[in-house]
């Protein structure tokens, strides 16, 4: 049996509503419906991620504890095949890594659950005072403004040689696109349609494993 091998030496991954089955942020917000309608309006892309990251978190406003139970539920919430399409991808030859304007401290557990070092977690950091109490977010992060996911994927393409592949579900997703030689959007958890529209592949289906064909081979008639 011929084993495979990924053609692409670097494979991202957005993580809410791609790797796990919830929106951290709507999570954390317990129903309220302010926060659910500024998220569908970012990931739509009709409101910017700069128009609505600092509101969301100061209408929450979670603390310390909060974001160590969302690690948790991350991984009690992956896509059913997540872990072992990552895991094939990485025996394949991939750098996996994960691009998410969602919170550090709840990605990194997530990570660990999937064997990925944290070097490979871009994510957006909190700030807690002595009570475990929010303060803030890391505001030079480029994941909290649009394109912010486009600079990062290019500034670690620019260390970096090879192909490289996104897969994500959401507009901010989408506007790495051109930093990537294949974006596949994934409506596993929500179809959005501006991004099944411009996709280079879409996959509908409830699990990520469709994908592995599309970075096993070469793809130069996308």
């Amino acid at each position: 049996m011929t084993e495979s091998r990924s053609v692409f030496e670097l494979v991202f991954f957005d993580v809410d509503s791609t790797l796990v089955r919830l929106e951290g942020i709507d999570y954390l917000a317990a129903g309220n419906n302010d926060v659910v309608r500024l998220t569908n309006a970012a990931m739509n892309g009709d409101l910017s991620v700069e128009e609505v990251y600092a509101q969301r978190l100061e209408l929450i406003r979670p603390t310390r504890g909060q974001i160590e139970l969302l690690g948790q539920v991350y991984i009690q919430s992956l896509i059913p095949d997540a872990a072992e399409v990552i895991a094939t991808l990485r025996q394949q030859g991939s750098d996996v890594h994960l691009v998410t304007a969602g919170i550090e401290q709840a990605i990194i557990p997530l990570a660990d659950h999937l064997g990925l070092s944290r070097r490979v977690v871009h994510a957006v950091r909190l700030s807690f005072d002595e009570s475990g109490s929010y303060v803030d977010f890391d505001r030079n992060s480029p994941l909290t403004r649009s394109g912010g996911k486009d600079l990062v994927v290019r500034n670690i393409r620019a260390r970096n040689h090879g192909r490289a592949a996104f897969v994500g579900d959401g507009v901010t997703d989408l506007e790495a696109r051109a930093a990537v030689d294949l974006f596949i959007g994934f409506g596993g958890v929500t179809i959005r349609q501006r991004v099944r529209e411009l996709a280079d592949h879409y996959i509908d289906g409830p699990m990520l494993r469709p994908i592995l064909p599309l970075l096993t081979r070469d793809l130069h008639d996308r």
